[in-house]
């Protein structure tokens, strides 16, 4: 059978490292590149349409929800799983609905990385067994039930625009207006609008209700 083929996005060196060494030690597995954020990995993505992308969730730039919602419009053969240090509820709740296909734990041994890739290779969905019952079954309650939020209805960061996405997270990341129209080669009144639009749809009213927000999600890390 040919190899599985994979992505590997963290930005952590050592943590990407290590995870690669793991990777490469096992049969008919093959680490094809590697990203050190979301934008990157999609690039690496696109260019060589690897079977699975092995995506960390906080990345700086663009992080591994919102990546992982564009690799699953853009690739939707390419399998995602989220490999994260975190298990509670929201942050399991927010990588499945992006799209994911399997989310496991860092802290995990390795043959449970090993069964994990190889399952999501082959179309299959894989949830961490450390990840506990309770945050599972929260997840389907939230999706399947109760009456106030019917069956697939989307979170409010899934109801921001892709751009109001990547602006939520910059601005959390503490970058300018200015900063990030030059970033993202928008107009200083364009990011504004944005922003504005953004902050009404969360509810939310001021730069550290956003930073909140975006740690709550694991967009960024609470030590930024």
């Amino acid at each position: 059978m040919p190899p599985i083929r994979v992505v590997l996005a963290d930005d952590h060196t050592l943590m990407r490292a290590g995870i690669r060494a793991l990777l490469e030690s096992m049969a008919g597995i093959h680490v094809m590149a590697e990203a050190s954020d979301g934008r990157e990995a999609l690039e690496l993505i696109r260019q060589h349409q690897p079977d699975v992308v092995v995506m960390d969730i906080t990345m700086p730039g663009l992080n591994g929800l919102e990546a992982t919602l564009r690799v699953v419009q853009e690739c939707p053969r390419v399998g995602v799983l989220i490999l994260s240090m975190h298990a509670n509820e929201e942050y399991v709740m927010q990588a499945l609905r992006a799209g994911a296909t399997g989310y496991l734990l860092k802290n995990v041994v390795t043959a449970e990385l090993e069964f994990a890739l190889r399952a999501v290779a082959r179309g299959e969905s894989y949830l961490s067994p450390a990840i506990s019952k309770q945050v599972i079954a929260a997840y389907l309650r939230r999706v399947r039930g109760p009456e106030e939020r019917p069956r697939g209805a989307a979170s409010p960061y899934q109801l921001l625009t892709p751009r109001q996405r990547e602006i939520l997270q910059l601005i959390t990341e503490g970058h300018t207006t200015k900063e990030i129209a030059q970033r993202l080669q928008l107009s200083v009144k364009t990011v504004e609008t944005h922003r504005t639009q953004l902050m009404q749809r969360l509810d939310l009213h001021d730069i550290a209700g956003l930073v909140r927000y975006a740690i709550r999600l694991g967009l960024l890390s609470p030590d930024a």
